[in-house]
C-alpha cells in the first residue's frame, strides 16, 4: 500500500468484516484487506481523510505471545481512550451508531467550549466522541471547559 496515512489508529475486533461495514458508515473508506492463509479477512484497512484505521482480528494474527495481547483479547477493549473525530451532523451520526447496535453514552450536547458532540460505545467497545464546531466558539476554549467543570 503506497500513500499512508499520517496518523493512524488500531482497533481489534472479534469480526473485521462486520467492524469495518460499521465504520464504512462513520465515513470511512476501505483501502485494502488482509487474509489469513485459510481464507478468513485478518484485517481491514479504511481511511478518512489524514486518518487510517487498522482493524485487525482480535484472534489469528501473529502477535506474540505476550501479557499485554492475553489481556487485550480478554478486554475490555479501548479501555480509557477515547478516538474523536469531526462530522458534518452529530445528531445524524448519533442516530446511525444508536441503530447499530451503539451505546450513546452523551446525547448530542452544545459544549461550552464551542463545540456540539456526541460520545458513544461502538459494537467492538471502542468509545467514539463525534463532534462539529459551533459557529461562535468562545474567546478561551480551556478556560470554558474548566468554568463548565469547576465554576
Amino acid at each position: 500500500m503506497t500513500d499512508e496515512a499520517p496518523f493512524r489508529i488500531g482497533l481489534r475486533a472479534e469480526d473485521v468484516i462486520a467492524a469495518a461495514a460499521f465504520y464504512e458508515g462513520l465515513g470511512f473508506e476501505q483501502a485494502g484487506t488482509m487474509r489469513s492463509p485459510a481464507g478468513r479477512t485478518i484485517m481491514a484497512i479504511l481511511r478518512r481523510g489524514d486518518l487510517q484505521l487498522l482493524v485487525d482480528a482480535l484472534t489469528g494474527m501473529p502477535f506474540p505471545d505476550s501479557e499485554r495481547e492475553r489481556v487485550t483479547v480478554a478486554g475490555p477493549r479501548g479501555l480509557g481512550v477515547v478516538i474523536g473525530i469531526e462530522v458534518d451532523d452529530v445528531e445524524a451520526t448519533a442516530n446511525y451508531c444508536r441503530s447499530a447496535g451503539c451505546e450513546v453514552t452523551t446525547e448530542p450536547v452544545d459544549a461550552p467550549w464551542g463545540e456540539r458532540y456526541a460520545e458513544v460505545l461502538d459494537p467492538y467497545g471502542y468509545a467514539w466522541k463525534f463532534f462539529q464546531l459551533l459557529p461562535d466558539p468562545p474567546q478561551d476554549s480551556l478556560r470554558s471547559a474548566y468554568d463548565s467543570w469547576f465554576a
